[in-house]
């Protein structure tokens, strides 16, 4: 049988990953999912994690040359530094910080971008359900907080001409963040087979250039199933697909909507985490597209790759 201190240190391991999924912050931030989204960080304890996310996306149908108002990053990275804090009983705090690159390549022209700082958000989760039972666990949370202007703005092309909101690392607007998370542990009682749902929305105020990117919404359900578990529950294996579906509304520049700017896409993918130590887990997602929108100067996302690594510890205070 397993000791006391076995089942917490397993428990730990497992609650580390879910604060993971605070990294889905916008479309462009699909993966850092987690098996357990829904529950918090435990009361004292707190998390660094690094994730480096890479996403490409389609151009515009039918462009020709230049650089439209409302065009997006072809190529994308985005290396992006957690901080969360288990403050109080079903209570964390999150503060993400992003270093951003993005370039747009027309194709008939030379490609521009650059690197800078990304808008930071503070985030606090509430988880307001737990229930256990022989089968498992069910939880639900929600998540809210804003996002903040502290992005670079400034990015110019070749001419010295500035870049379009969409390709600036910042957005240059203060945002809310709003999130509900549900997790079922047991699903078909199988014991390591969980189903976990993650339903988020940016919703954006006019920001640099008197632009007014469109509100994003994303869901993305990952089934996943944990094939291996050491004795001592230090070290996991998490597999598992994944499905999202992510909408943007039509931006706003100067007052006037950019029809057919925003639209629709859906993400099929795989994602897995490794548990190489308590309290440290590495992970790795991949997704492509299915099916999405084709609005005249809509930029669906086609593919996205994730990894990255995660250290949970005790706080003293």
């Amino acid at each position: 049988m397993r000791t006391r201190n076995q089942y917490t240190i397993g428990r730990i391991a497992r609650v580390s990953l879910s604060l993971l999924s605070l990294l889905c912050a916008s479309v462009a931030r699909a993966q850092g999912p987690a098996p357990e989204t829904a529950p918090p960080l435990f009361p004292g304890g707190g998390l660094v994690s690094y994730n480096s996310i890479f996403t490409t996306r389609s151009l515009m149908p039918g462009i020709s040359s230049g650089i439209p108002v409302t065009a997006f990053p072809t190529f994308s990275h985005e290396g992006e530094f957690n901080f969360t804090w288990g403050f109080y009983r079903n209570f964390d705090l999150t503060v993400l910080v992003p270093v951003v690159t993005n370039h747009f390549d027309p194709g008939s022209a030379p490609t521009v971008g650059g690197t800078g700082l990304g808008d930071a958000m503070v985030l606090v989760k509430y988880r307001f359900y737990r229930r256990d039972s022989e089968r498992g666990t069910t939880q639900a949370s929600v998540t809210f907080g804003p996002k903040l202007p502290t992005g670079r703005t400034d990015l110019t092309d070749t001419n010295g001409q500035r870049l379009p909101a969409g390709l600036q690392p910042g957005s240059g607007s203060t945002d809310l963040f709003l999130a509900a998370n549900w997790t079922y542990t047991g699903l078909f009682n199988v014991r390591r087979l969980v189903a976990d749902e993650d339903f988020h929305s940016l919703i954006r105020s006019q920001g640099t250039q008197a632009t007014r990117l469109g509100s994003d919404i994303e869901s993305r359900f990952w089934l996943t199933y944990r094939p291996y578990e050491s004795k001592n529950v230090a070290r996991e294996w998490f597999i598992g697909p994944a499905l999202t579906w992510l909408h943007s509304q039509d931006d706003r520049i100067g007052g006037v909507t950019q029809r057919e700017s925003g639209g629709d896409v859906l993400l099929a993918g795989i994602t897995t985490y490794v548990g190489v130590r308590p309290g440290m887990h590495v992970w790795l997602g991949m997704d492509w597209d299915v099916a999405h929108s084709t609005g005249a100067m809509f930029m669906p996302v086609r593919r996205h790759f994730s990894f990255g690594i995660t250290q949970q510890f005790r706080l003293h205070f």
